[in-house]
């Protein structure tokens, strides 16, 4: 049995993985999701809640015991120590659900979208190829100022606080440039698509 090939998407914020993810979607590609798996790992219930309210205390519950998120981002935002023991807790747990939903998922390949796929390292262990996709950082500004109501200076913080452009090019197998139309992007990725096809085709059988 021929093991499946697994694409990792990645990019800055803002700067179209989503739209990227969606046509691979409508291309009957199953996208494995890290944002949904590490909402599930902390819902009510789940051992990752258990362990960040053991972590950093139960002021980031709600009335209803459910995880405050807000409260959780401020906390972590502006202390590395604190904001590395939630990825220690947190990462296995999401990768560990990440693994179970492409184990379940079918296709000819799996797309997987992690945000953080370069910066968390390891790469090359969980994906057979990278696609970055790219935008200039005056369009990832505009359209996290447009989207969530940023100021200029918040938005700028937010990608000071991300692994720099450079980097993920580097990290890349393929890039798409989101700087034009919707359409044109739709098209590269039509493009993409069929290159993943014959390379999941000629994947080699699993050990």
């Amino acid at each position: 049995m021929a093991r499946r090939l697994r694409i990792g998407i990645t990019g800055g914020i803002a700067s179209g993985k989503s739209t990227v993810a969606g046509r691979f979607k409508e291309l009957g590609i199953p996208v494995i999701d890290a944002d949904q798996s590490s909402r599930w790992v902390v819902e009510k219930g789940q051992p990752g809640l258990e362990a960040v309210v053991a972590r950093f205390g139960e002021g980031l519950l709600t009335a209803d015991g459910e995880l405050d998120r807000r409260a959780l981002r401020q906390l972590i935002f502006a202390d590395p120590r604190k904001r590395k023991d939630l990825e220690a807790i947190l990462h296995p747990l999401i990768r560990a659900d990440m693994e179970r939903r492409v184990m379940q998922a079918a296709g000819p390949y799996t797309i997987l979208e992690i945000p953080l796929l370069v910066e968390a390292g390891g790469a090359r262990d969980r994906v057979d190829r990278i696609l970055v996709v790219d935008a200039d950082e005056a369009v990832q500004l505009e359209r996290l100022m447009a989207r969530d109501g940023e100021s200029l200076e918040g938005a700028r913080a937010i990608l000071a606080a991300q692994t720099n452009r450079a980097t993920r090019l580097k990290a890349a197998d393929d890039v798409l440039v989101n700087a034009g139309t919707v359409p044109e992007l739709r098209q590269a990725i039509d493009r993409l698509h069929q290159n993943y096809l014959r390379l999941a085709e000629a994947m080699p059988p699993e050990k």
